[in-house]
């Protein structure tokens, strides 16, 4: 993983990664990819970090999409399935993702930012799914009407045109919007809350909440009493209530 263009840090069980390409607003050329699928890879393995934060450095971008001066370079045609992290397309990322969005989001900066678990930006973040204006594609655009009510998804995608913070949270795409000073320590507040949480609990939580997307509500049931069984079983599922009755903090094994 390039040090210079994707960081890579844990601050109190939450691993902060950043694109860091602020003059060309962290927009994604091959070493910016690469260092996120390589950063990506080591949160799985990172048993130290409960939860990862997406971000970008300096205050004008979260990320532009992809580096079209580079894309221009290459003649890239169809994007191969690998060409950027997608996750639970071509990465599979079980615990829990933020975007922490400090400025734009578009194309590619959207989908980075859709397919992480919660978000929170920054007053002056706006949003776009902007290739309709460039001739190019967004297919990873596809679960967008499932995040956002269908008419609204489509105006976005037919338009290309940008979507305020607070606009994105009003439809229920943002969790959180925040002063740009504050947006660092409010997303980790809510990062070490989850953090804090009963890991098996957490995970499974995470895959539940995805069923719906995927299953009819009757299996997404069934495959939700499959999903938590083993928290049940768990000593943490003993631990919890022991903690709550001797009035302690309860310690956690994840097991």
């Amino acid at each position: 993983m390039s040090e210079e263009t994707i960081t890579y840090e844990v601050d109190d069980g939450v691993a902060w990664v950043t694109i860091n390409r602020p003059a060309a607003r962290n927009a994604l050329n091959a070493a910016a990819r690469e260092g996120l699928f390589a950063a990506t890879h080591r949160f799985n393995g990172d048993d130290s970090a409960k939860v990862m934060v997406l971000t970008g450095a300096g205050d004008r971008a979260f990320c532009a999409g992809g580096d079209l001066k580079e894309m221009s370079e290459t003649a890239l045609t169809v994007p191969p399935p690998d060409f950027a992290p997608q996750f639970g397309r071509n990465i599979d990322v079980v615990k829990p993702t933020i975007a922490a969005v400090n400025g734009v989001a578009f194309a590619g900066g959207f989908l980075l930012a859709q397919q992480c678990d919660l978000v929170v930006a920054a007053e002056h973040a706006t949003f776009a799914v902007s290739e309709v204006k460039v001739g190019r594609g967004s297919p990873w655009a596809a679960p967008l009407s499932w995040l956002l009510p269908p008419r609204l998804a489509l105006q976005i995608l037919l338009t290309g045109d940008p979507i305020s913070a607070e606009r994105a949270r009003e439809v229920g795409m943002v969790n959180e919007v925040v002063p740009a000073g504050e947006l660092r320590a409010r997303t980790q507040e809510l990062a070490v809350r989850i953090a804090s949480n009963a890991p098996l609990s957490v995970l499974a939580a995470k895959r539940t909440a995805y069923l719906s997307a995927e299953y009819p509500l009757a299996r997404a049931y069934e495959l939700a009493e499959d999903i938590w069984k083993p928290v049940y079983h768990s000593a943490d599922a003993q631990e919890g209530p022991a903690a709550f009755r001797e009035k302690r903090t309860p310690v956690w094994k994840g097991l």
